[in-house]
């Protein structure tokens, strides 16, 4: 499995293309998938891409990624990157490398979105450039 490289979504990031699209855009999460795999096939990699609106789920996929032994992940934790101990604690137990993305800049936006427990914990974050913050991190992460 040293070519998947997991891509992890969090709440409210299945309604991609309809909800806020001024902030986040209007591709969908398919749309996202989509541009993933074709440049993964250029990589020589493989997406493992998941949605879920429960944090669980979210760590139980680090852990995973971590014992079949993926290249990578990419998480877009969504509310719960400004909020999860739980995260944040999952991704420092794993040596699979782990890549903050954001569509939007977090930083630039309400004061409570500045801060980022999952940030503090990954290797890097990716933010600010709409869906091909995915891609570019997907870059970054054919790297390892």
């Amino acid at each position: 499995m040293a070519n998947v490289i997991y891509v992890l979504n969090g709440p409210n990031l299945n309604l991609l293309g309809l909800r806020e699209p001024a902030i986040y855009g209007t591709d969908t999460l398919d749309d996202i998938a989509g541009m993933l795999e074709d440049r993964a096939r250029d990589l020589d990699l493989e997406i493992d891409m998941r949605q879920s609106n429960h944090e669980g789920h979210l760590v139980d996929w680090l852990h995973e990624a971590q014992a079949r032994g993926a290249k990578a992940v990419l998480v877009n934790a969504g509310g719960f990157t400004h909020t999860s101990v739980a995260l944040h604690d999952a991704i420092k137990a794993i040596t699979t490398p782990v890549i903050e993305v954001h569509l939007s800049n977090p930083h630039a936006r309400d004061s409570f979105r500045q801060t980022s427990l999952v940030g503090q914990a990954a290797k890097g974050t990716i933010a600010g450039f709409g869906a091909l913050s995915y891609v570019l991190a997907l870059e970054a992460a054919a790297r390892f």
